[in-house]
Order: C-alpha cells, then structure tokens, then sequence
C-alpha cells in the first residue's frame, strides 16, 4: 500500500465534509444528558482547542449537535476515510519499529472487525475507549510517526498531550485513563468527565492497545471452565465436559468468547443475548452454533445434545432472565452457570430489562432513564430469584467479574448470606485466584507485527515447546494448568480464532513467559520470525490489577481494596524496559471499582529486547505473586519460594502463618 495518510495523520490542512453517520457498523447508545449550559459551552470549548480557529465558527454548531444529540463529541467529521485495520508493520512510516508497532495495536482496536462501536471509538465493554474523539486519534498517529526513541508520548485518558524529551531506555507512551481524585470517581462524576471531554473509560486493554479480539477471553473462558469443572463437578482433562450444560449470557466484545470457549472445553452451552446484532454476527462468524429465538425448541435441542454428549453452544436471542425461568419451569438443571453480560455499565445499556425487546429498551435508555434504571434492578431481582433457584436443585454458580454480584445487591436482590458476604463466588475466588493467579498464571499474548500466518505458526510451535519442556520438572500444583495449555496452543490453529491482528494467547506463569519471549526473541534473530513481536497481558491476571470485585475478589487480609499493586506494576515496567505502560481507572468491573496497571513490550531480536524480557516479565509476574503471598494465599507462598530460589536477587517478605486454634483461644477467653 506505501506511504498513507493513515500513518502521518495529523489534522488536515483543509477542513473535510461532513461525514455522515454509517449504518453499516454498530453505533454507542446515546450518553445521557448530563451537562448544564454553562458546562455544554465548556464541552465544546474543550473540543475546539484540538483546531484552527477560522474553523471554530463552523465546527462549533456541529460539536454542539452532536453533545445534543449522541451526548459526546466524537468529531465524526474527522473519522479516516480508509480502511482501518492492523497493517504489516512495514506499511507504518515512522522512525522506529517500536512507534510503528503502537500504531498497528491502535487501529487493530478500531478494526469494524474486532471493535465493538468503531466509529465511537469504542473498542468493547460499552464504554472501553481508546480515544475520546478522532482529533486524538489523527494526532495521535502523527505524534507516533514522527517521535525519536529518545522521545516519550504521553496520553491523558486519549488526549496526546505531547512528546517529551526521555531516553532510549524510557517508555516510549505512558497512557493514563481515568485517573480522577478518588472522591470523584462515582458513575455521575465519569458520566459528566467524559460529556466533557476530559476523561475517559478505558477498560485498560482498549486504552492501552492491546485488544486481540474476542480470542482473548476465548482462552481465559475456556481455562474458567475447565477449572470450574475439575472444582465443582470432579471432572479431570481427560474426561473432558462431554454432557454437562451450561447456561450463561452476553455474546458481546468479550462475552462473545463464551460460546467459542464451551464447545472447546467439550460441553453443551445455552448462551442467551437480548441484542440481535451481536447473536448474529457470532453465529456468522461460527463462534456461535446455533441461534433460536423460541424457547422450547432451544431446550428440546439442548436435552438432545446432553444426551449425546455433543460439543455445541446454542444461543437464544433474547432476555437471560426470561431463559432461566423457562429453566426452572421445565425442570432443566445446568451442572454450571454464570453471567457475563456488561454489568459494569448498567445504565448505558450494558444489561437490559426483562419483558420489552431491545429496541424498547433503548428508546426507554434514551428518554426515560429513571424508569430504565428502575427497571434493570427489577430484573436482576428476578435474574437472582431464578439463579436462586436452580442452585437449590444442584447448579454451581458463579460471577463472571462482570460486576452481577455488585449490582444485583445494590438493586436489592436475595444475593448476600447472613454472614454479609455475596451468596455465590467470584470466579477469581473459587477458580482462578486459587488455581491460577497465585501461581502466576495468567493471559500472555503476543502479536505478529508482519501480519503474516506463517510467523503466527512459528509463535505456536514455540510456545507448545517450551511448554512440554517446563512440564519435565514442574511440581504438580502447576503441571494441570501447563496441560490445559499446551492443549490450547496446540489446537489455537484449528479453531479460527483470529479475529483483527495475528495474535495469540495462553496462561502461562512467570517461567513460562520469560521463556517462550526469550525463544521468540531468538527466532527473531535467526529469522525464523519476520519481523517484531509485541507482548503484552489483559487485566484477569495476578499482578496489574486490583479490584475487589474480580482480579483481587480472594484476598482476605483486608487489602482488597487498596491499589498498591496496579501502581507499582506500572511504575515498576516502566524502568524494566517496557515499550508503553498504561495506567487505568476502571476495568471489567466498571469506573471506579478497579485499578489497572498494563504495559506493551516490542522484541525485536536485539540483545537489549533480551535484558528487557528478563528484567520486565519477572517483575510483572512476581509483583502480584508476592503480593497475593502477604495475604497469605497458600499457593503463591509456594510460588513466591521458589522464584526466589530460581533467581538470588528477589527477596521477598513472606509472611508467618498464625494458627487459628490460637486465635480462637484468645478470642473466646475475652468472651
């Protein structure tokens, strides 16, 4: 393609026409309303500032439209008029590889393919933005074509606020998002920010350009299930899921992976989804079975299934809540369940209510949002009755981290126990913060800056050696979730998930990653691999995030809620030879219920890619193992002993273990 526009960017010279809205791709909710006059006029204020003045005149009514009408700027007059999508990182003009491999991960996140609202530059989630409007995003792209090494931009929650003079040894973006004084980070305070152009939600993996697609949750779904398997119903690798159902919903962004997940861990998976177009898209693209719209025929073909042990995922285009009471009327009892609807974005049409179809509820979201806010907590009520249910008949169910627990009491629901706590886990408390995080486990993904299938090919092969090689002499509290992964990245070819870039994932700990960087490294250089690799990780991991409501959900010494260890992560990257690092208020669980601490790193094949592996992905990891062995979590006390056996220089303060009978004596003789 050579040389574009796309890869200098910048703000044109002329003022382009206006374009107007494209019904070919998803379009964002209208926000809500919620700027006096005084603050409209600031809104738009706060846009113009990106253009030349002799614009102002003509932009101003349009800006204001737009806040009127969509309740954001998002300068649709500027949107790109070619095709965005992550390119080989040789059509990139830029001075390094680095920049240019920034480049690809954003437009990779605004792919119409792999972005859930493109042209609102949303990438998933609802609200998981990578810029506020498409001024950052052109200047942006100009800033990464022209930046030196020796130079570091930096981005305020999607505003290029500018590159500075750094090093070649400093990152080359430092992304923020979100980060507000802590007592002005309710939902009204992000609802008005972000109205006013001054913040904004980025979901950590949207904000920080490392979005993957769908395939990024596909694997940490699958690795959920299995576990939940082996916890709750006994059911060992080898035996597979082969007849179990299970019922969830959300075909969304990340949900979208669910059906995908099921059908590769062997089971049999009901998935409902209230939004057509997201039900239809995964069925066209495969991830998705079968689709039904009425519900006897849906349960009909799921007992058929069951009892052929068939590997299928069946969605249902409609309301969840309306799904599980169909279940408990006929008698149907899933072995598992859970949810995975956009629960941390309630009120913008993340979960809708029961009993009116999609398009009522959005015209309800639009112009009555009191009644659609009363109406969602009515139907988690509902939802909660019916999960209640089921679990009384022998369903296992849990959160997702999708923030079901936190809204569904916060709308009254029959969810907490009379000890005060939540009746039902969080996934991270009974399967993956155990299993897998406090061993340090958790999503490494990487992306083939060629675009080429035969690097991906490459990347597998290595990543499935080094894994085979580590299971030799692992103990066996980790040799099952090394297992699992080599079954995955021995089938990730088959199962067609690329979706965007040429991107892959597994769990891996801490030796695992360094070691299947370190190979790529080497295959770089021999030329076995074309051209950079870009690692990364997502939030479900043990180290870049705390939140009380899912990635932390099973620390008990009272920390859950200090954010420590998200920092520290970024800080911590940041002088260990991360390319860009990024800096999140928010995550699955919504703005202000999460920190994220995330990070980029380009290999090259250079010595110095080599240093940057050792020295970034070891503390990466190890940050969150050693702090989940303070809260004394009895499997990363294990992990952290014996990193701090592989390598003399971690040193880590591992706490004491006190017995409970002492405890119990002291207390009961002050009673």
């Amino acid at each position: 393609m050579g040389s574009e526009d796309y890869s200098l960017g910048g703000i044109p010279n002329e003022l382009p026409p206006i374009r107007e809205l494209d019904n070919s791709v998803p379009h964002a909710p209208k926000r809500p309303q919620v700027l006096d006059e005084n603050e409209r006029r600031l809104a738009i204020e706060n846009s113009l500032r990106y253009f030349p003045k002799e614009w102002h005149q003509v932009l101003a009514p349009e800006f204001l439209d737009e806040l009127n009408s969509l309740g954001h700027i998002y300068m649709h007059r500027f949107r790109p008029d070619y095709e965005m999508y992550a390119r080989p990182i040789s059509e990139y003009l830029s001075n390094t590889n680095k920049a240019s491999s920034i480049m690809l991960m954003i437009q990779n996140n605004l792919d119409p393919k792999v972005a859930q609202y493109p042209h609102e530059l949303i990438t998933y989630g609802g609200t998981g933005g990578v810029f506020q409007n498409w001024a950052q995003y052109l200047i942006t792209m100009e800033y990464l074509s022209k930046m030196r090494e020796d130079q570091t931009l930096v981005m305020y929650s999607g505003h290029p606020l500018g590159l500075f003079p750094s090093s070649n040894d400093s990152p080359m973006v430092v992304v923020t998002n979100g980060m507000v004084i802590p007592n002005y980070s309710s939902q009204k305070d992000y609802e008005r920010m972000s109205a006013l152009g001054v913040s904004q939600f980025g979901q950590m993996t949207a904000g920080s350009y490392m979005y993957i697609g769908p395939q990024g949750i596909v694997h940490g779904t699958t690795i959920t299930i299995l576990n939940a398997a082996r916890k709750y119903l006994g059911r060992t690798s080898e035996q597979g899921l082969g007849g179990v159902l299970y019922v969830t919903s959300g075909l969304g962004g990340m949900s979208g992976a669910q059906a995908k997940a099921a059908v590769i861990a062997g089971a049999v998976c009901i998935i409902a989804e209230i939004d057509p177009v997201p039900a239809k898209k995964r069925h066209s693209q495969g991830w998705l079975t079968e689709l039904y719209e009425d519900l006897d025929d849906l349960c009909n073909r799921a007992e058929k299934a069951v009892s052929k042990k068939e590997a299928v995922s069946l969605g249902y285009l409609g309301n969840i809540v309306d799904l599980l009471e169909f279940l408990v009327d006929r008698g149907i009892t899933p072995e598992l369940a859970s949810d995975q609807t956009s629960l941390h974005n309630p009120w913008l049409g993340g979960y809708m209510p029961v009993g009116i179809s999609f398009e009522d509820g959005l015209s309800m979201l639009e112009k009555d949002r009191d009644k659609f806010k009363h109406s969602v907590q009515n139907t988690l009520r509902r939802h909660v009755n019916a999960i209640n249910s089921l679990t009384d008949r022998g369903t296992r169910f849990w959160d997702y981290g999708n923030a079901f627990l936190l809204e569904s009491s916060r709308a009254g629901a029959d969810i907490i126990s009379p000890d005060g706590s939540f009746r039902y886990p969080s996934y991270v408390e009974d399967i993956m913060g155990p299993m897998c995080f406090d061993y340090g486990f958790g999503p490494f993904r990487w992306v083939c800056t060629s675009g080429s299938d035969d690097d991906l090919q490459a990347t597998d092969k290595i990543a499935r050696e080094v894994l085979e090689k580590l299971t030799i002499d692992c103990s066996d509290d980790i040799k099952t979730q090394y297992l699992d992964n080599i079954k995955w990245i021995s089938e990730a070819e088959n199962h067609d998930l690329i979706v965007g870039s040429k991107a892959r994932i597994l769990y891996a700990d801490e030796v695992g990653r360094r070691t299947i960087a370190s190979e790529f490294n080497k295959a770089i250089s021999s030329g076995l691999i074309s051209a950079p690799v870009v690692l990364g990780r997502d939030h479900h991991d043990v180290s870049g995030t705390d939140s009380p409501f899912r990635e932390t959900a099973d620390i008990y010494d009272g920390s859950m809620f200090t954010a420590d260890m998200a920092v520290h992560n970024f800080v911590g990257d940041s002088f260990r030879g991360a390319t860009w690092i990024s800096l999140h208020n928010g995550g699955g669980v919504g703005w202000g219920e999460v920190v994220n601490g995330g990070f980029g790193l380009v290999i090259d094949g250079s010595e110095k890619s080599q240093e940057n592996i050792n020295s970034m992905i070891s503390w990466d990891v190890n940050n969150g193992i050693a702090r989940r062995s303070w809260a004394r979590n009895s499997g990363a006390i294990s992990a952290i002993n014996r990193a701090m056996h592989l390598d003399s220089r971690l040193v880590v303060t591992v706490p004491e273990v006190v017995d409970e009978e002492l405890l119990n004596d002291i207390f009961d003789a002050t009673r």
